[in-house]
Order: structure tokens, then sequence, then C-alpha cells
């Protein structure tokens, strides 16, 4: 399969000076590739490159198997649509005429637009759920709505390919996730093919094929996300100490690295959410007994907690059975998260039972009902109805140390 756009040698830069060399992409149909990594890394460079607005500092870029310096603006425009991060100057414009503008390589010198191309263009309104904006003017839309605005004229341009700068910069959650799944329905179902660059590296790793890491003048990294981004690619592509990249939840944690006073007895993701708001509340954590195969335990060994953890698919021994309540000792603070109970994990019951029996409470994230079942009496046993109580108690807690 011929590539829709692809590189030769390419060292990218500004008046003969390269910023970042050896860039090599090939971009086939219906793909999508993004680049990511720093502020000032040369994304926007590479991506200015691609297009034609700068010329390579050596090499060659290719939309087809033609030289993209060599082609005529219009024959360009109508393979190749560009977003870009630029502010424009559209006062008293319609979001309608706007869309009309990636008519352009169509209508002619005077500019008139056929039936057909007010087809395309209400279609390209539809398309990116900005029909309703057609003719409210342009300046008064939201960042949100004005990007989809964009898209929707550089998708008047049929394009094969689309290059987009930061496309959810300064976008709300709504607005970024519906940007994000406009380009991932129209890479699917059309076979448009994207190339962006994006700060979300969580956004990157679930909606790209394939990601280019962008740092200190080089492309440092180049694949298949699964491949590339692991547990340390934000402290090695950003410089971010006290954070790591979760590759299987795909999100970022915040290192804890405070001296355990709350022991959580977790499992299967039920102790995530406590990991996370006791550790803004500034507690440290202690938690077991885990599994290796556990999501907890992924989380956890991400937010650098002291956990209590032994081999998949192995019976708990007694030596993680010691350790686990040594650590409940150390910590003024037990709570059970409320995971699910079975015969694997048994032990971490039996370990709070016996510590509330010497007089040591324990917090209880489960119902009533569910509290007798397990622990028989409820004496030293303080059920907590849910993570609201639960964020009371510790604050209670916490103010009394």
């Amino acid at each position: 399969m011929e590539p829709i756009l692809s590189t030769e040698q390419l060292n990218v830069g500004y008046e003969q000076k390269t910023v970042i060399e050896n860039v090599d992409i090939q971009a086939f149909k219906g793909q999508t590739i993004c680049l990511i990594g720093p502020n000032g890394a040369g994304k926007s460079t590479i991506l200015r490159t691609l297009t034609g607005m700068l010329a390579p500092v050596e090499g060659c870029v290719y939309i087809g198997r033609e030289d993209v310096r060599r082609m005529k603006s219009s024959d360009k425009a109508r393979q190749m649509a560009v977003v870009l991060t630029e502010k424009l100057n559209l006062n008293m414009t319609r979001a309608y005429e706007v869309v009309a503008m990636g008519r352009t390589p169509y209508t002619g010198f005077f500019g008139r637009l056929s039936q057909e191309d007010r087809d395309v263009i209400e279609k390209c309104l539809r398309t990116v759920g900005a029909y309703e904006l057609r003719d409210r003017d342009y300046t008064s839309l939201s960042d949100g709505e004005k990007q989809k605005v964009l898209i929707a004229r550089a998708l008047a341009q049929t394009p094969e390919l689309i290059v987009l700068d930061e496309p959810t910069s300064h976008l709300d959650i709504k607005h970024k996730i519906e940007v994000i799944r406009i380009l991932n329905r129209l890479a699917l179902e059309t076979g448009l093919t994207v190339i962006l660059a994006l700060h979300d590296i969580d956004i990157a790793v679930k909606f790209c094929q394939v990601v280019l890491m962008v740092k200190d003048g080089r492309v440092v990294a180049q694949g298949r996300p699964e491949d590339i981004v692991k547990r340390d690619t934000l402290s090695r592509l950003y410089g971010i100490d006290g954070a790591y990249y979760d590759s299987v939840l795909g999100s970022v944690e915040i290192c804890n690295d405070a001296a355990p006073e709350l022991f959580v007895a977790a499992g299967a993701g039920y102790g995530i959410p406590v990991y996370r708001m006791a550790s803004r509340m500034g507690f440290g954590i202690a938690t077991g007994i885990l599994k290796g195969n556990d999501i907890d335990y992924a989380v956890a060994s991400d937010m650098h907690l002291t956990t209590v953890a032994g081999p998949s698919f192995e019976p708990v021994n007694e030596k993680l059975v010691k350790e686990a309540g040594e650590w409940m000792e150390k910590c003024r603070i037990l709570l059970d998260a409320g995971f699910p109970v079975g015969k694997e994990n048994r032990e971490n019951i039996r370990l709070l039972a016996d510590a509330a029996k010497n007089g040591r409470e324990v917090l209880c994230l489960r119902t009533r009902e569910e509290g007798e079942r397990l622990y028989g009496s409820l004496e030293n046993i303080c059920v907590l109805a849910s993570m609201a109580e639960l964020s009371e108690k510790l604050c209670a807690d916490g103010a009394r140390q």
C-alpha cells in the first residue's frame, strides 16, 4: 500500500538550522499518527514542514508521490487540510461561511458555491455536530465549538489527510472528547488519515495507531503506543519527577512517598479510589495483601505505596500474612476498602478482625449486613456508607494528630 504522506531523510528547522533530525513518517489511509513531547520540542515545526509551510532543512516530504513543495496550492488543498492553533480574525463571519472557505479549491475564480458545494458544507457541519451553529457568528462560539467549525472547514476540502496542531488545547473535557471522537470516527469510517500533535498522553495512547515522542532535537521513540509508552515515559519525555504513567489504566498516577499511617486492605480495583483520595489528603499509605496481577497492585506500585504483595495465582503464604500484620500494627488507621472476598484474600479479613478484637478501630467500606457477615460482631468496626463518609472520617482522624 502506498502511503498518503511520507518523508525521506527529513530534517526540519528554521533558516537552515536543524531543530529535529531524521523525521521518518509513513502515513497510510485511515491511520492516525500523533506527536507528543514537551513544549518547544519541535512538534509544530514538524507539522509545518509536513504541510509545506516550512521548507525542510534537508530531505523531502511527499504527498502520494509528489514533493509537497512543488505542488500547486489548489492541488495540495484538495489532498491535505490543516488546522493550526493560531487565532483567526473572523469578525462578522457566520460559522457556515467559515466552513464554506474549505470549498475554495473547488469554487473557481469567483468563489460561487454550487449546490454540490452547499451539500458538502452541510454534511461536514453535521459530521462534526455543528449544524446548529451554522448561523452563529464565529467569534461568539466557545473554543470547543470553534474547533468543531474549523474541523468542518478542513473536511469541506474533502482531503485524504488532515494535519492538526494541538486540536484539544484549551478545551474542556466535553469538547476534548467530542473532537477526538470525531477524528477517530472519520479515520475509521472514511479512511481519512490524521496527523496531529497532542499534550494529552492518555488520549494519544488510546486514540492513535502510531506515536512519535519528540525531545531534545530528535524523535526519541516511534511506534505503536503499546510498544513504546511505558511506566517511565513521563520522566523520560517530560522530565517529571513524582508521577508515573500507568499502561494498564492509561492514566497518570502521582507518587506518594509519605510514611505510611493508613493501611488499606484492598483488591480488584477497590483500593484505587482510596489511594488517590487519601494521598490528596496527605496520608501515607501501606496496602495489601495483593497479588501481582491485581489492578490495585499496578496503581499502588505506580504511586510508590508500601505494598504487601505476592505472586499471581499462588496461595497467600505466612510470610505475607506476617508482613501485612506488621504494617497494620505500624499504621494508626486501618481500612477495609470493600474488596470482593474469596479464598485467596480472606487473610485480609482475618487480620482486620484480629485487630478489631484487640481494640483497634477498623474503617469498613461495606454495608452493615456485609460487615456483620464477614466480621461477626461489629464492635470496633466503623461501617462507612460512602467515600464521602470516609473522607470526613479521615479528616477527623488527621486533625487529631
